[in-house]
C-alpha cells in the first residue's frame, strides 16, 4: 500500500479533532483558503470553509474571503502557522481570540438551509430579528431591506464580516 507523507502527519495530530476545542479564524493569503483548508484536514485539524456559489460565474467562492475556521486546542503545541498559505491566527495582539460556537453554527446553518447566501458588509446598528420559523428557526440576525426583500444578516464579530440570506417578513420577530 503507497501512503502520501500528509497520512503519517495526519496520525500524529490525534488532539485537533477534539470536539470541544474551540474554533478560531485562521488568515490566509490571497485566494489561498482552499489550499490552506485542505492542508489543515491532512494535519488532523477539523477545519470548515464555507463556500457560497456566486450568481454571475456559477462557481463556489469562499464565503469570508481571506479566512477559514479552524477547531483548536491552544494547551496543546499547534503548527498551524507553519502551514502555508497562513498569515496567522486572528486575535488581538499575539492572543489568538476563539469564536463563538453559535455563530459557527448560524453560518453552517444558513448554508445548510439552501437559500443563496451571499456576503455583505459587516453591520453594527440594524434591528435584531430572530427566525422562529423554517429552516433557519431560532437564529438571530441583523435586519436589512435591500431591492425591495427582506435579508437577514448573520455576522462573526471577530472577523467584522457578515452574510446575508433572504428571509419571509411572516417567520421573523424582533428579539
Amino acid at each position: 500500500m503507497i501512503t502520501l507523507g500528509y497520512e503519517k502527519e495526519k496520525e500524529k495530530a490525534p488532539f485537533s479533532n477534539a470536539e470541544h476545542a474551540p474554533w478560531y479564524a485562521i488568515r490566509t493569503k490571497s485566494n489561498c483558503e482552499r489550499m490552506v483548508a485542505l492542508s489543515l484536514e491532512c494535519k488532523g485539524y477539523e477545519q470548515y470553509l464555507p463556500l457560497y456559489r456566486k450568481r454571475i460565474t456559477e462557481r463556489e467562492a469562499p464565503l469570508f474571503p481571506g479566512y477559514v475556521f479552524c477547531r483548536l486546542d491552544l494547551g496543546i503545541p499547534f503548527r498551524i502557522v507553519t502551514t502555508p498559505g497562513v498569515v496567522s491566527i486572528v486575535g488581538f495582539g499575539t492572543h489568538p481570540i476563539p469564536i463563538s460556537d453559535a455563530e459557527i453554527e448560524a453560518v453552517q446553518r444558513v448554508l445548510r438551509s439552501g437559500p443563496n447566501a451571499v456576503p455583505c458588509p459587516f453591520l453594527l446598528e440594524g434591528q435584531r430579528i430572530r427566525v422562529f420559523r423554517g429552516p433557519l428557526s431560532g437564529i438571530e440576525g441583523i435586519l436589512l431591506t435591500k431591492k425591495n426583500e427582506l435579508r437577514m444578516v448573520i455576522s462573526v464579530t471577530m472577523l467584522q464580516r457578515s452574510i446575508s440570506v433572504e428571509i419571509d417578513r411572516e417567520y421573523i420577530t424582533g428579539v
